[in-house]
């Protein structure tokens, strides 16, 4: 039995390492973008390493985008095991006390409703099925308790929702086979975390990862960097 994972942004950086560590623990991984040609590249590039990869266009801000892709997941593979949210953007250089709310709003769509929107697709098949992984890629910067800075204001309040997200769905689906987590990569070098950032992306999917394979007494609920247990 092959698991089935899909795995949003990954059309480059973090999300791409997530899927294939994923891929390299046997899992047949679809990874998705809003421009497909951009995941389709990753599957070429990596069509010979024996990995189990493909490619599909999905928009988290299109209820109609993120419906037909799982649906299609669903009929040419008959199962969606792992959903991991990793699809995300910031509001860049700006300050809570004259945060562009428009920008805001765009950060919210994809953060915190696009991730939702995308958990409601997959879990009657993870619940029918009596298992599922949901991992939500937050950011310590959406911990209140670390939260110092009024800098990139809409992405730490959009991670702070996505933690609450994680927690609300958790506990709706105790019971079910179906495990919800938020995951801290920490401050990974990508196109979003910039060139200064100190850790590479292969530590930053580690977390991600193992959350997506947790055993079936595995933890939920719960908020993680580097494998342990981030404050909220």
């Amino acid at each position: 039995m092959t698991r089935v994972a899909l795995v949003t942004g990954a059309g480059r950086g973090l999300g791409v390492e997530i899927a294939l560590q994923l891929a390299d623990q046997g899992l047949h991984v679809v990874l998705t973008s809003r421009n497909r040609d951009h995941a389709q590249r990753i599957t070429d590039d990596h069509a010979k390493t024996g990995r189990s990869l493909e490619a599909r266009q999905l928009d988290v801000t299109d209820q109609t985008s993120v419906d037909s892709c799982i649906a299609s997941v669903l009929d040419s593979t008959g199962r969606l095991d792992v959903l991991v949210n990793n699809a995300g953007i910031s509001d860049g250089d700006q300050q809570a006390i004259e945060a562009d709310l428009v920008l805001a709003d765009q950060v919210w769509q994809v953060n915190v409703l696009g991730a939702w929107r995308c958990a409601r697709a997959v879990i009657p098949a993870m619940t029918s099925a009596g298992y599922g992984r949901i991992v939500n890629v937050s950011s310590t910067m959406g911990s209140l308790a670390w939260m110092t800075s009024g800098s990139e204001p809409a992405y730490r309040v959009s991670k702070a929702g996505l933690n609450a997200v994680t927690r609300t769905l958790a506990a709706g689906l105790v019971g079910t086979g179906v495990l919800v987590n938020s995951a801290s990569p920490g401050w990974v070098r990508t196109d979003l975390g910039g060139p200064r950032a100190p850790r590479d992306v292969t530590e930053g999917a580690d977390t991600p990862v193992w959350l997506a394979t947790l055993p079936d007494d595995g933890l939920t609920g719960g908020f993680f960097l580097d494998r342990r247990p981030l404050d909220w």
